[in-house]
C-alpha cells in the first residue's frame, strides 16, 4: 500500500540505507529511553566507570518496541519483537509486528530476512554502518576506545541511572547520523534514541528478559 507515502523511486535507496542504520544500531544496543533523567552525576562516574558496568553483561534476551519517525511518511512506523546478544560480536533482532523479519549480525557479516527474501552484506562495505557497528560493540563490551574511534562520548547521571551521548566526529558519518542518546540503569541498557541528520528519528524501548523467561 502507498497510503501516506510521499517518497519517489529515486529516494527509495537512500531511505532503505538509513533504515538499515537505524535497525542495526537499535537491534544491537537494546538501549533506549528518554534520556531526560535530570540527576547530578557523581564526580567519580565517567565513561570509564560506565564501560566497566556495561562490560559485566556478556549475553542477554529482551523484548523491544520501536517507533520511527520518517519524513516521507505521514505517521510513525511502529514495530515490536525480541532481541538477543552474545559477546563479543553477535546479536539478532527478530521483528514480529507488523510483519515477521529478522536481522542477524556476527563479525563483519549482516544477514537480513523478510519472507522468502534473504540479503547478506559485509559491514565494511558501508563505512557508516561499520562505524555504527563499532559503537554497538564498544557499548556492549565496555570498549571506550572503540567508541572514540568515531564518536565524542559524554556521560551524565550515575551508576544507577545514566545517559551516554554519542556525537559523530567522522565527517562522513555525521552526514547520516546526528546523535545517539543511550540510557540505562546499572549494567542494563534500556533505550536508544537515534537522530539522523535528515530529521528522521528512531526510539527503541527495551525490556530485558530474565534468563528463565528468555525464548529458546
Amino acid at each position: 500500500m502507498t497510503t501516506g507515502l510521499k517518497t519517489t523511486p529515486c529516494e527509495a535507496a537512500p531511505r532503505r540505507r538509513r533504515g538499515w542504520l537505524v535497525s542495526v544500531l537499535a537491534a544491537a544496543l537494546w538501549l533506549s529511553g528518554s534520556g531526560a533523567w535530570a540527576q547530578a552525576a557523581a564526580a567519580s562516574f565517567d565513561l570509564a566507570a560506565l564501560m566497566a558496568q556495561l562490560a559485566q553483561r556478556k549475553s542477554g534476551e529482551a523484548r523491544f518496541t520501536e517507533e520511527r519517525t520518517v519524513s516521507s511518511f505521514d505517521y510513525p512506523l511502529r514495530s515490536s519483537g525480541r532481541l538477543s546478544f552474545e559477546a563479543p560480536d553477535r546479536f539478532s533482532r527478530f521483528t514480529e509486528e507488523p510483519r515477521p523479519e529478522s536481522m542477524e549480525v556476527q563479525g563483519n557479516e549482516v544477514l537480513l530476512k523478510r519472507g522468502k527474501r534473504t540479503r547478506q552484506m559485509a559491514l565494511d562495505s558501508i563505512p557508516e554502518l561499520s562505524a555504527l557497528a563499532d559503537a554497538m560493540r564498544g557499548t556492549l563490551t565496555g570498549d571506550a576506545q572503540a567508541l572514540r574511534r568515531h564518536f565524542k562520548a559524554q556521560v551524565s547521571g550515575n551508576g544507577q541511572r545514566w545517559v551516554l551521548l554519542l556525537t559523530p566526529i567522522d565527517a562522513r558519518l555525521a552526514r547520516s547520523v546526528q546523535q545517539l542518546e543511550i540510557a540505562g540503569t546499572g549494567a542494563d541498557m534500556r533505550s536508544i534514541e537515534l537522530r539522523l541528520a535528515g530529521g528522521d528519528r528512531s526510539l527503541m524501548l527495551v525490556e530485558p528478559l530474565a534468563a528463565s523467561a528468555a525464548p529458546r
